[in-house]
């Protein structure tokens, strides 16, 4: 039976851009039907960081005090270029305050679970990824909301303590819970390791479709635009991240794992932010930022991991001649 699961949630997790891709566009077609999910979008979301904490532990820190430039380099980038190409972008766009605010929302939010995924199939420095990944988490409840007042303050009224408490409850609570299950039953979650990705898949799904039904009217009118601003938000978090981590010094490994990390966003954090204390309208960029940084990353990670092959290949065939 666990064998059977096991494959299922395999199968979900691998096609997880397909899903997405087919159920936003159901969502689209038929907003009706999806409408009532999104008022359960903060309790979902609760639910997949939970998941998330049940697959961290402490020994994910370890590297804090084996890396600490790399970690601390991995943060600052998140922090600060993510949300400064999301202003930027939204003021080059022209985007309405709404549109705007919910570009620099996303970009102020951590790093998502998705881009460790990412550092593994592009082989890249998978430990820290975690690692940087967890920091940025931890760090969200006080970081996101300020960062997000600073450069979005004059776009839209923004509660600082009210994103503050959100965070806490449905980002910092679940996870540290998940992280206490798993201490004191371990034997048990790590049976049920190879399942819990799945269920963060499906709950990812029906986020990113309620919000697609919600604002199924205007993203007709403005999904171009958003679009776009996804598009070079996305791209160019990616450039800067690998530019800025070699610029540091920092290896081929480290620098594609910090890649994702500063280009890949908590997009659900942002989505529930935006539709509790924003304009619904401010939560369609990190919906549609669901699906293409999916896209974006999976080609730049297969792309890694080919060429990584390549490479590999060709230093065993030298050895060979040389021995």
């Amino acid at each position: 039976m666990m064998n059977l699961l096991e494959k299922m949630a395999t199968f979900v997790c691998e096609k997880f851009t397909l899903w997405i891709i087919i159920f936003s566009l159901m969502a689209f077609l038929q907003p009706e039907s999806f409408k009532p999910i999104a008022s359960h979008i903060s309790y979902l979301l609760g639910f997949i960081m939970l998941g998330m904490g049940l697959t961290m532990s402490l020994r994910d820190f370890e590297l804090v005090f084996k890396y600490p430039k790399e970690v601390f380099y991995g943060v600052a980038f998140r922090y600060c270029i993510m949300p400064l190409i999301g202003y930027s972008v939204a003021k080059l766009l022209g985007l309405p305050p709404a549109l705007a605010a919910g570009v620099v929302l996303l970009g102020a939010c951590p790093s998502g679970t998705a881009s460790n995924v990412m550092s593994f199939i592009a082989k890249g420095d998978t430990a820290l990824s975690v690692t940087v990944s967890s920091v940025n988490t931890i760090l969200a409840p006080v970081l996101t909301p300020y960062i997000f007042l600073l450069l979005a303050g004059t776009l839209i009224p923004i509660d600082v303590m009210a994103l503050f408490i959100e965070i806490v409850k449905i980002v910092l609570l679940p996870v540290a819970i998940g992280v206490t299950i798993r201490m004191i039953a371990g034997r048990t979650v790590e049976r049920l390791n190879k399942i819990i990705p799945a269920f963060s898949v499906v709950l990812i799904i029906s986020v990113v479709a309620a919000v697609v039904a919600v604002n199924a009217g205007k993203l007709a009118a403005m999904g171009m635009v958003v679009m776009l601003a996804v598009f070079f938000h996305n791209s160019l978090g990616l450039i800067l991240g690998y530019g800025a981590a070699r610029g540091v010094g920092m290896s081929e490994k480290k620098s594609r794992a910090i890649t994702f990390e500063i280009g890949m966003e908590n997009s659900g954090l942002a989505v529930a932010l935006a539709m509790a204390h924003l304009d619904p309208m401010a939560a369609l960029p990190a919906a549609l930022c669901s699906i293409w940084q999916n896209i974006s990353g999976s080609m730049l990670a297969g792309y890694w991991g080919a060429k990584s092959e390549v490479i590999d290949d060709t230093t065993a065939e030298l050895a060979k001649l040389e021995s």
